[in-house]
């Protein structure tokens, strides 16, 4: 198979991807139905450990030894084109939203959200969308579910957020989302036209794309309308503004679920845009990564500065998203299975740090790091899980971080020398400088001030449910990395064909 080409295997008709896509829409329309009964939670995790149970399936069925996309699904709807198909890549990511969204289910069983059956309506419209992006071929379909996506997080953000401050966030929130989707749909669209004007037939599919090259005039254009249309989401430095807000006011339980707009923009960039434009991907891939290094240090510094667990955490992830961004623009086969298992990793983790955050905030009604200490006394499952996330974004062997961050620094100094990779490699000793230091400060510290006297409970059988499965995914992947090395290896293959080795 040829860098530019896509091999697509015989369609098997509207199914098994039709069935993900569909099934959290129909758990949707299920518990806004059954709103009033007394086991809606019950059947809302039921419902997503069976869309888990489904997206299993999609891997079983699929045959990580053919280099080409298969389970391919087509439904003619004009430029708009239903048009799904899978590799390792998509199936990667589809794995990963799945396990994400049923956390975050539990999540809402143990907070007990109100109105508890809008909030599943909420999740499983997310879930459905996001399964879409990781399977269309579509770019103007990707682009629309995109905006579909948005607008649920921001419904979730302004119904479930309790703080003063929670209008600014929205607000910030809207306002980078916003601009980000209109880069997206001018880039779309200008593909679009182009393959109207060397064809005479509009068309946004991947595989019609390929075919017509972009004039070198605005190659660079296309990029940057791309990039950072799903940079902002990712959000990569110096377009991170809108995170910390939004993780500070913004309702704890939606975090895990927006923050798969890192995932969202990585799978972006390697399905679309490095194939579709790989000489501006080229040209401009060392100004992108001068700007990962300096954001690996600038937001590292930032968080050792917070006083607020949930901004340190914000930080966190802009100073991680940087290190994935160098392992993602070093180009090679190494390099994009780095940034896919990173984005694995820290989709967890991530969503595992901020779910027990929400589990302490529940208990202490403060972020403020001064006013926690001494919560491992109590409540020392939360405080494990916690620390198991922190361990694996920093990558200590055991979690999935570990073998990612090591291909990551593989694929670096390959294509960058030694002076980026010790960059990225500080970067992990300065993630575990204040991810270890907010874990003290809030579970080992002896409490002080209100802290002192207050009574914290103790975590309740869902709660040992929730982090008992944070802990055991973590390590699960962690020392059983293989199957997911494997299943993306051949997907990566012909990507990296576009690039030469360094």
């Amino acid at each position: 198979m040829g860098p530019t080409e896509i091999v697509l295997s015989p369609s098997a008709g509207l199914s098994l991807l039709a069935a993900a896509q569909l099934l959290p829409l129909a758990a949707a329309g299920i518990v806004l139905a059954l709103h009033h009964s007394r086991w809606l939670w019950l059947l809302g995790v039921a419902l997503g450990v069976v869309e888990l149970a489904l997206v299993v399936a999609v891997y079983r069925a699929f045959d990580a030894g053919l280099l080409q996309m298969q389970l391919v699904e087509s439904l003619a709807l004009g430029p708009l084109r239903y048009h799904a198909a899978v590799d390792g890549l998509s199936i990667a990511f589809m794995l990963l939203t799945a396990i994400v969204t049923l956390l975050v289910l539990l999540y809402g069983v143990v907070l007990r959200q109100q109105p508890y059956a809008r909030f599943l309506a909420a999740v499983f419209g997310l879930e459905a969308t996001v399964m879409g992006m990781f399977t269309t071929l579509n770019l103007l379909w990707f682009v629309a579910l995109s905006a579909v996506e948005l607008a649920l997080i921001a419904y979730l953000l302004g119904q479930w957020s309790t703080s003063p401050e929670r209008e600014l966030a929205i607000r910030r929130y809207q306002q980078f989302m916003g601009i980000g989707l209109l880069l997206l749909v001018t880039g779309a669209l200008l593909l679009g036209w182009n393959h109207a004007d060397a064809t005479g037939a509009w068309s946004f599919d991947l595989t019609d794309l390929l075919k017509v090259e972009e004039p070198q005039a605005i190659r660079s254009l296309l990029f940057f309308l791309l990039f950072y249309g799903l940079a902002l989401r990712v959000p990569l430095f110096p377009l991170h503004g809108w995170l910390p807000i939004t993780a500070e006011h913004g309702t704890v339980a939606v975090a895990p679920v927006f923050l798969l707009g890192l995932k969202i923009g990585i799978y972006g960039l390697l399905r679309f845009v490095f194939p579709l434009l790989p000489d501006a991907v080229l040209f401009w891939h060392k100004f992108v990564v001068g700007f990962a290094v300096a954001g690996i240090f600038y937001a590292a510094i930032l968080a050792l500065l917070q006083t607020n667990l949930r901004r340190l955490l914000a930080y966190a992830v802009v100073s991680h998203t940087s290190v994935l961004v160098i392992g993602l623009f070093s180009l090679s086969h190494t390099a994009f299975q780095s940034a896919v298992m990173l984005s694995v990793d820290f989709g967890i983790a991530i969503a595992g740090l901020f779910l027990m955050t929400g589990l302490v905030l529940r208990r202490t009604n403060t972020m403020v790091l001064a006013r926690l200490g001494g919560l491992w006394d109590r409540i020392p499952v939360i405080g494990a899980a916690f620390l198991v996330a922190a361990l694996s974004i920093v990558g200590m062997p055991g979690t999935p971080g570990f073998d990612a961050a090591h291909l990551m620094l593989e694929a670096a100094i390959e294509r960058f020398g030694g002076l980026v990779t010790i960059a990225a490699a500080l970067g992990n000793v300065a993630a575990a400088a204040f991810l270890l230091l907010a874990f003290q400060r809030a579970f080992l510290a002896p409490p002080t001030g209100r802290a002192a006297t207050a009574p914290v409970a103790t975590a309740t059988a869902a709660e040992w449910v929730l982090a008992g499965l944070v802990i055991a995914i973590l390590l699960g992947t962690g020392f059983w990395s293989e199957p997911w090395m494997a299943l993306t290896a051949g997907a990566l293959e012909p990507l990296a064909a576009h690039f030469p080795h360094p």
